[in-house]
């Protein structure tokens, strides 16, 4: 399976260095979001964050997406706490007050440290995957969120330290939902889960994001 993936990020990456294409990149950062020049354009960004941070764009599903930027929209100054850094923590810090991110992969920590250099707002964390560090990177932030971002590793132990975490009216988003793996500790964690299902960015397929609310 990742051979196939590697494969079809490699196929994407060729494509999208096509002069043809690196216009309708180039278009659709100023296009609607949520349509569909700037999926199609995500589909050529995967795996290649520069092209999805210039997109504005994270690996979510669409309609989830847009539903957090309303949420977020509507709290100026969120505090958003999120498990697994990437294109998804520059997106967030144009939307939020503050955002605190761990990471776990050391190389990809230093390859983003210099892009999220640029946000004031943006704490950028990397904490081993082994013990406590990661899972309890909430824990040592302290206090309380608005949103908390579950996107990385050994998510449903994330997800059952990230509850108490939440502020009342805050939101978890949690993604890749469907996955069987992480479906119990979604459903036993206490919290009403609305599911989004459909257009995601990055991949051609349909895929999940789901939303649990304190």
């Amino acid at each position: 399976m990742q051979l196939v993936k590697r494969t079809y990020s490699g196929m994407m990456h060729a494509i999208a260095g096509l002069g043809a294409l690196e216009k309708l990149s180039d278009d659709a950062r100023t296009s609607d979001a949520y349509r569909w020049q700037r999926w199609t354009a995500s589909l050529l960004a995967i795996h290649d964050i520069d092209r999805m941070v210039a997109l504005d764009l994270p690996w979510w599903n669409v309609a989830a997406t847009r539903e957090a930027e309303d949420y977020l929209r509507a709290r100026p100054g969120a505090r958003v706490f999120e498990y697994g850094a990437g294109a998804s923590t520059i997106w967030l810090a144009r939307r939020a007050g503050s955002v605190m991110s761990v990471e776990h992969h050391a190389d990809w920590h230093r390859r983003l440290e210099p892009m999220v250099a640029r946000f004031a707002n943006i704490e950028l964390w990397q904490r081993d995957l082994t013990g406590d560090a990661y899972i309890g990177a909430i824990d040592e932030a302290g206090g309380l969120f608005d949103m908390i971002v579950v996107d990385g590793r050994r998510r449903a132990e994330c997800l059952a330290r990230a509850v108490p975490h939440l502020k009342p009216g805050g939101v978890i988003l949690f993604d890749d939902s469907g996955r069987r793996r992480y479906r119990h500790a979604i459903e036993t964690c206490g919290l009403p889960e609305q599911r989004h299902f459909g257009r995601s960015y990055c991949v051609p397929y349909p895929d999940f994001t789901s939303f649990l609310r304190g």
